[in-house]
């Protein structure tokens, strides 16, 4: 059973909890924190760029490496730890409220999640102290970002901290994604259809469904970078299709990442007019419809950031139509929010404020961007500040809207209300600081992006947009200032302070009851009422033992720590990994066919692999415990859950996952498949591997997946010896597979043929390499069931786990099946 939660005064109650208010306010605070320290850093190379040829703030001289830095910090922290992480902390707070249900499906990994978040950015942060941060753009761009190109040795370090934070990061991203998923269409309150859901409800909804598939897609980028810079292998050190390759991962996540962050945005906008403006959103429907268009759109657009590659002016074409044709929807959400405010009675209050300046800045940012969807004046546009600018103004027109979103919510989260007065002195100066660091950019357009040499002539607009800097960031500091001033002096907060409010937020107490509700939610008669599901005898009268057993029944735990010791044994694990290049290039180098042609960096420590070690150690512990801790999550008895209602939650669960790891194999295997294409598909010299163990491999994983139908037979059985013969078969055939694979790795060893020989060879150990990781994976879970099913008989009265991880190991046998062909036959 999960702990108890302790109070609020507690440090232990934020290291424990995993109630989603309490994660929300974590979530909070921490981007709120990445905003001021991502805030330090601009503000520190805008008054850089304060003169033409750089103030000397961030060092003299030509390379501008330090410049670099903070640039790239600047962006990485602002795209990936602030912009989506303070729409996730509303998420956390307000969906369950919003829908009818007391938690997120899976607390424990909503609280790793956060988790993995926080110690993610303190990978990226720390690592300005590990020699140098990463600098080549907060896009990645290869090859610059490999070590071959880093400005010296001791930055790889730093650098290879950044990118296994941002990969840290995804992990987190999946966790929630999988989470918000599962509730939003499993836990909606009896008679809460999708059409009926809030509006901050459905941007959500269709945020998480785009961060299914675009992160996957940065994942196996990610994945494939952080090899080529601890393990050296050769997929971005190449000139042969490597920085197209690159540019097709990334922007095929970058684009639908624009809308990722700016959905929860929009959602907060829609929520705010209908309460501020006292009419419900004019053609709410249509506006729905639109969003999910832009969702699936949103994958159809990435090309538009390559107009300047080789790609044929054909697909350019294309490309141009859809990136005009998905502002349309735009269109329709933008008038949407116009009518309802002619149709309405505005009061302009502070969260009123930020959201109507939002859309101000949003459709200044949409009509810019329109420049840069056609092909010839992206081509004069690309590289400068155009881009600098109409990027801020839709980004940063989304963050105008989260903090009035933190405004909006602040009273149903604290409890106390905030002054009006310096609130809306804080939109005025940010508002204005806003259009001072960002409209200049638009007049200095052909200065070069990321280079704080400019002409003379833009001297004036890059002085104007470094006071606007710093006017904008004591609007954000004034913002803050007041939220903390209202929990010192501020009123008590009523259950609703907002008139027009018409979501189940406001229908409970500010703030909200640590489980939400005082009955079991329910529209079925057409609006919110609570209902008392407390069992009546025949005499239509509840016992006090009737009401014990649904209290224990009911009871969802809110506590445990592993989560946040999972997290820690990540963070460990992927800080060790981050120094490991240079013992790596010192292991290597006898092996390699071109030793002149990578860095010595001096004698292997031992500090980064024990780190490493005790990271692995620490991972498996806190897993192991985290396995057999008795958490009680119960699944709501009635709820709307059309069109999922035959599974389960952790089923459900499982089929998201798969669904993101189908779109990380299909890019690794897209890679390779493009790298030939693109040298010619007679030309690629491919690594001829013998048929043998492939085939063999084949059927021994066909075989493994007869075993683990025959476990779960078993197991429906109840027959133990059954469940124990069958799982250990399928974790020996698992072995077997190991053991070819090895065989096969250490006879191509022999012969000289490593990864770092080439690309080629590069993609053949990464791939079958990362599908040998997921078999590792099986054997690791597999085995822990085996150990529950000894100690304390699991399975035999609820087979569903075995069902589950059947599911996880169909998915790695079918993943094969596209390998073998793929690199033994073709």
């Amino acid at each position: 059973m999960g702990e108890d939660l302790p109070p609020k005064t507690s440090i232990k109650r934020w290291l424990v909890t995993t109630n989603h208010k309490d994660v929300g306010q974590l979530y909070l605070a921490t981007s709120l924190a990445i905003l001021l320290i991502a805030g330090v850093l601009a503000l520190a190379f805008r008054y850089h760029l304060f003169e033409p040829g750089g103030t000397g703030l961030l060092g003299e001289g030509s390379d501008g490496d330090m410049f670099n830095q903070f640039v790239t910090a600047h962006g990485l922290l602002m795209v990936f730890w602030f912009f989506s992480p303070i729409g996730v902390a509303f998420a956390n707070y307000f969906i369950p409220l919003q829908i009818g249900a007391e938690d997120l499906a899976f607390p424990r990994l909503n609280a790793m999640s956060y988790w993995f978040y926080l110690f993610s950015a303190i990978l990226v942060i720390g690592s300005f102290f590990q020699g140098g941060t990463y600098a080549g753009g907060w896009t990645l761009y290869a090859p610059l970002n490999v070590p071959t190109y880093t400005p010296a040795m001791e930055a790889t370090t730093g650098g290879n901290a950044t990118i296994l934070g941002l990969f840290m990061f995804i992990i987190s991203v999946t966790m929630g994604t999988v989470n918000f998923m599962t509730t939003i269409h499993r836990h909606r309150a009896e008679g809460m259809g999708l059409w009926n859901m809030p509006m901050f409800t459905w941007s959500i909804l269709l945020t998480v469904w785009m961060m299914l598939f675009a992160f996957a897609a940065l994942l196996a980028a990610v994945f494939m970078l952080s090899a080529d810079r601890i393990l050296l292998t050769q997929y971005f050190a190449t000139d042969q299709g490597s920085g197209l390759l690159w540019a097709h991962l990334f922007w095929f996540f970058g684009h639908p990442e624009v809308y990722i962050v700016f959905f929860p945005a929009l959602g907060v906008m829609f929520e705010t007019f209908q309460t501020f403006c006292g009419r419900r959103l004019v053609g709410r429907k249509w506006v729905i419809i639109a969003m999910v268009l832009v969702t699936v759109q949103s994958f159809l657009v990435w090309m538009h950031h390559m107009f300047l590659t080789t790609i044929n002016l054909e697909v350019k074409t294309l490309i141009m139509a859809t990136t005009i044709g998905i502002s349309l929807p735009f269109d329709l959400m933008v008038f949407a929010m116009i009518y309802t405010m002619v149709k309405g009675r505005v009061r302009f209050t502070t969260p009123f404020l930020f959201n109507l300046g939002a859309l101000v800045l949003f459709i200044l940012g949409g009509i810019t961007g329109v420049f840069l969807g056609a092909v010839v004046l992206d081509y004069e546009f690309r590289g400068t500040y155009w881009v600098v600018a109409h990027f801020h103004y839709v980004m940063v027109a989304g963050v105008t809207a989260l903090i009035g979103g933190v405004f909006y919510w602040w009273p149903k989260m604290t409890g106390k209300m905030y002054s009006e007065f310096l609130g809306k002195l804080s939109f005025a100066v940010y508002f204005v600081g806003f259009n001072l660091v960002y409209f200049p950019m638009f007049l200095a357009w052909e200065t070069p992006r990321r280079v704080f040499h400019y002409a003379e002539g833009m001297h004036l607009y890059h002085q104007i947009s470094t006071v606007g800097a710093f006017v904008l960031g004591a609007g954000v500091v004034l913002a803050i200032v007041t939220l903390v001033h209202s929990l010192r002096w501020g009123p008590d907060a009523p259950a609703n302070p907002w008139e027009f409010s018409r979501t189940a937020e406001w229908a409970v107490s500010s703030p909200p009851p640590l489980e939400n509700w005082p009955g079991r939610p329910s529209y079925a008669s057409g609006k919110l009422e609570f209902v008392d599901d407390t069992p009546a005898t025949d005499g239509g009268t509840a016992t006090a033992s009737d009401a014990a057993a649904v209290e224990h029944e009911e009871h969802a735990d809110h506590a445990s720590i592993w989560p946040f010791g999972i997290a820690v044994g990540t963070f460990l694990l992927f800080l060790g990994l981050a120094g490991l290049t240079p013992t790596m290039v010192e292991l290597i180098e006898p092996y390699h066919p071109d030793p002149g042609s990578i860095t010595t960096a001096g004698e292997i420590g031992y500090l980064y692999p024990a780190i490493t070690v005790l990271g692995v150690l620490t991972l498996g512990f806190t897993l192991f415990k985290l396995g057999v801790e008795d958490f009680n999550v119960p699944e709501p008895r009635v709820a709307e859950r059309w069109p999922f209602e035959g599974m389960g939650d952790t089923k459900f669960g499982m089929w998201v996952f798969l669904a993101s790891d189908v779109v990380l194999f299909g890019a690794v295997i897209g890679a390779y498949l493009f790298m030939r294409i693109h040298a010619g598909w007679g030309n690629f010299e491919t690594i001829p591997p013998a048929a043998w163990p492939g085939l063999l491999n084949t059927y021994v994983l066909l075989t493994s997946s007869f075993t683990v139908i025959m476990a779960l037979v078993m197991a429906e059985r109840g027959n133990k010896k059954g469940l124990l013969g069958f799982l250990g078969a399928t974790i020996l055939l698992a072995l077997t597979f190991m053991g070819v694979k090895a065989y096969e790795y250490s006879a191509k060893f022999a012969e000289g043929e490593f990864w770092f020989n080439g690309v080629e060879y590069s993609m053949y150990y990464f791939t079958t390499g990362l599908h040998g990781l997921h078999v590792i994976f099986g054997v690791l879970i597999a085995s822990f069931m085996l150990y529950r099913i000894i100690t304390v008989d699991a399975y035999l009265d609820d087979e569903r786990p075995v069902e589950f991880f059947g599911l996880y190991w169909h998915f790695v046998d079918i993943v094969w099946v596209f390998l073998f062909p793929i690199f033994y036959l073709m």
